[in-house]
């Protein structure tokens, strides 16, 4: 029946665009869930925004159900649309309809309707492209199916319009018989790789996947040239088509006794009758509530509605949980990671990535930063990393970790310049629970605020960050995010610690130490989450893909590279590994 809901297997003509345009672009959206805005997604919008305001009924066909309200209007390409004699058209907006013959579903942006005739205009953001029909087949499609569906209802339908709200201009659309039968082909082909677990190829160094939204989650590029191994002088170009870095970043709040609560589009902070913080919900990719901070219901609401995690952190900053939104629905890429976890060769083939990143990655930082140059250690963990390539379980990879962490922490002291000369910088080993000494304080900070940061990550591509491929599943555990962070471990914190204590960011009078053990005071750990959140800002050029991009960019798309590889859409999983 017009305007009233429809089943819920009927393909939306939304999606039947999607799979024209890019059948995995669909498959991501319709299948996976998956949505990600851009330039072209807010002004589309914008565009759509007073077609969207309100549902209108459709009135029945031959029958004259013009109403005042619904007048037509230049602005959005609606006037003579079709014309009956010397009476306008009935213009009726936001028209919900659906046909289980057809099996399809959609909101159609107007319908100009005079007696039985109609014709369904459909608004685009952009300019009339300069092509032969002065438009694409997707739009030709979208409009194609809203024809068949007017005519399911009754209505006569022999052409649509096309409003490109960029040049403000009409282009009609004639339903041809091919075009139809195009249509029919797609929906019948879109109905199928909905009910499909498996993700299509991407298009082949397209010009489509410019304007995309879903580019950074798709990975195009990056998943050919993994699929597809070739020499080096035969590997494909990867282009970057996501930010290198986001616009938003995390938001702590660590004032004892804080409240964060919402005003209008923006997260206020207030400590009785102060505001501390005013910051708008565009800027803030987490919000991370470090010890006694309470949060408003409505705060909470709004967040997960929005996809903003909120962290919960202890008074010293052990990561405790996480409030988020249902997050992303697909439980195809758990069955994956699952299914992963019960494969002895696939276990270790992770685990065999995640220790050989890990320990080059420790090598790298000491050989570039050690003062005098460990030249023994240097070479014991070049003939350590070797023998990881030929590790035959979990537990010969855990002895090999063990010695690489031991040589790697025995010279992390020759790394370390501190300005603060009455520092007592006593590192000779790691320790934790509680941490000894101030290097050993600021690694478990930092460890924990990066286990926050993957299991974040993790969360964002349907993963479950506690089922675990190198680390076992244990209760109170993170075990895939403490996989996951394994190769950014020297990457990020270590850096991040070693910047902090040779700039003088963090110095003596920021520790508190006692025999039971030493913390940074409140003035500490603001200082090194600067120097933290700093260094996850830095930009760095991918080793494989030659792009750069920061390394929180980075971290989430190891996420989605693990994603693709327990999935099967690339052939193995590769740790990041600086050069």
């Amino acid at each position: 029946m017009v305007g009233q809901r429809v089943q819920d297997d009927l393909l939306p003509i939304r999606m039947l665009n999607e799979y024209a345009y890019c059948p995995r672009l669909f498959h991501l959206m319709h299948v996976e869930g998956r949505w990600a805005d851009n330039a072209y997604t807010v002004e589309g919008r914008a565009v759509h925004s007073r077609a969207d305001k309100l549902d209108h009924v459709l009135p029945d066909a031959v029958t004259d159900a013009r109403s005042a309200t619904n007048e037509p209007d230049a602005s959005d390409g609606a006037e003579h649309t079709n014309a009956a004699g010397d009476e306008p058209p009935t213009i009726t907006r936001s028209v919900v309809l659906g046909s289980g013959t057809l099996g399809l579903t959609g909101k159609l942006d107007l319908v100009s309707t005079a007696d039985d005739q109609a014709v369904p205009v459909e608004t685009k953001r952009g300019k009339v492209p300069n092509n032969e029909q002065r438009c694409y087949e997707p739009e030709r499609v979208q409009l194609m199916a809203q024809g068949l569906l007017l005519r399911e209802h009754g209505y006569r339908c022999d052409h649509g319009v096309l409003y490109f709200a960029g040049s403000r201009t009409r282009v009609d659309v004639p339903f041809t018989a091919e075009l139809e039968k195009r249509t029919r082909e797609l929906t019948a082909e879109a109905a199928r790789a909905a009910e499909s677990d498996v993700l299509p190829p991407p298009l082949d160094d397209s010009p489509k996947c410019f304007g995309c939204s879903l580019a950074g989650i798709c990975l195009p590029d990056e998943t050919r040239a993994l699929a597809e191994p070739t020499d080096e002088t035969d590997a494909p170009d990867v282009r970057r088509l996501f930010p290198i870095r986001d616009d938003a970043v995390p938001l702590y709040v660590q004032e004892q006794g804080a409240r964060v609560g919402k005003s209008g589009h923006s997260i206020v902070v207030r400590r009785r009758t102060e505001q501390l913080a005013r910051v708008p919900l565009k800027d803030v990719s987490q919000l991370v509530l470090c010890g006694g901070i309470s949060i408003s219901a409505q705060a909470v609401n709004w967040l997960c509605q929005k996809d903003v995690p909120i962290v919960h952190m202890t008074t010293g900053h052990w990561f405790c949980g996480l409030t988020t939104g249902i997050t992303l629905r697909n439980a195809f890429v758990r069955a994956a990671q699952f299914k992963a976890a019960d494969d002895p060769d696939k276990r270790l083939a992770a685990a065999r990535a995640i220790v050989a990143a890990k320990g080059a990655n420790q090598r790298t930082l000491l050989r570039r930063n050690a003062s005098p140059s460990p030249a023994e250690a240097l070479s014991d963990m070049a003939e350590l990393l070797r023998k990881v390539t030929d590790a035959e379980s979990p537990e010969q990879l855990l002895g090999l970790e063990g010695s690489l962490a031991a040589r790697y922490y025995a010279n992390f002291s020759r790394m370390l310049s501190p300005r603060d000369i009455e520092t007592d910088w006593d590192f000779t080993k790691r320790n934790r629970r509680p941490p000894t000494d101030p290097v050993n304080a600021m690694l478990s900070f930092g460890y924990a605020m990066l286990a926050k940061e993957c299991t974040v990550a993790l969360l964002a591509e349907g993963l479950d960050p506690w089922w675990g491929l190198y680390h076992r599943p244990r209760h109170g555990r993170p075990a895939l995010a403490l996989d996951l962070m394994e190769e950014f471990r020297p990457l990020i914190v270590d850096s991040a610690v070693i910047t902090a204590a040779n700039t003088g960011a963090v110095a003596a009078k920021n520790f508190k130490r006692s025999k039971a053990g030493c913390i940074l005071t409140d003035t500490g750990r603001k200082a090194f989450i600067r120097t933290y959140e700093a260094r996850l800002d830095q930009l760095v050029t991918h080793p494989i893909f030659e792009y750069r991009c920061c390394w929180r960019s980075v971290i989430r798309l190891q996420a989605r590279l693990l994603a693709r590889w327990l999935t099967g859409d690339i052939a193995s999983y590769t740790g990041m590994i600086t050069r």
